[in-house]
């Protein structure tokens, strides 16, 4: 049975609409849904507007979406086969020297990329379409398959597509395609100290 998404607070129904289903259709998507997607990530906000992010990636059946696929692990590929798109999530290290500042190495890249993966996940709920993150990847494959210079951090992958019936699925997934719940606003915001004790490691 699905899981009805309430929230505590009231926001805008986009917050609530996307999610990270695996069951696609296998149709594909039309190349001006991508880049309107793609376009969203592009304005995220990030630490001194260096824009660290970058994003590679294929529309199923064309020339580089078997290579794609070949980079997840057999998890993903088994689900992700059926999206309509891959994106591959890219983060610059190097924070660029500018004026008085020097380049060194950044510790926001992963943070600012982190941001533009929301919006694209966003954008691509309002186009009608889901986009699901997978960790589940060959990171160093990665690198040298889309010719990621060393300075790049390979983040994520992204299937993007339109959902299908759960029933595409394998049986032991079938369960798990529903929209998750989170925590509580109170087990996550604190005011003044941070307070969740209880769920710290000892």
């Amino acid at each position: 049975m699905k899981m009805e998404r309430i929230s505590e607070h009231p926001v805008n129904t986009i917050f609530l609409e996307r999610w990270s289903p695996r069951a696609y259709d296998a149709n594909p998507m039309r190349e001006h849904d991508l880049l309107t997607i793609l376009e969203a990530a592009r304005w995220a906000p990030s630490a001194f507007n260096v824009q660290p992010w970058r994003f590679v990636y294929a529309h199923r059946g064309d020339a580089h979406w078997q290579r794609f696929l070949s980079l997840l692990d057999d998890f993903n590929r088994g689900w992700a086969q059926h999206a309509s798109a891959l994106v591959f999530v890219l983060s610059d290290t190097v924070m660029p020297g500018d004026g008085d500042r020097v380049a060194k190495v950044s510790r926001t890249n992963s943070f600012d990329a982190g941001a533009a993966w929301a919006q694209l996940a966003l954008q691509t709920t309002l186009l009608g379409y889901q986009a699901h993150a997978m960790a589940g990847i060959d990171f160093e494959a990665a690198r040298k398959a889309l010719s990621v210079p060393k300075q790049y951090k390979v983040e994520i992958a992204v299937a993007v597509g339109t959902r299908a019936e759960r029933s595409n699925l394998p049986n032991e997934l079938q369960e798990r395609e529903q929209p998750s719940q989170r925590l509580s606003l109170d087990e996550i915001a604190f005011a003044g100290v941070f307070n969740n004790l209880s769920n710290l490691l000892v």
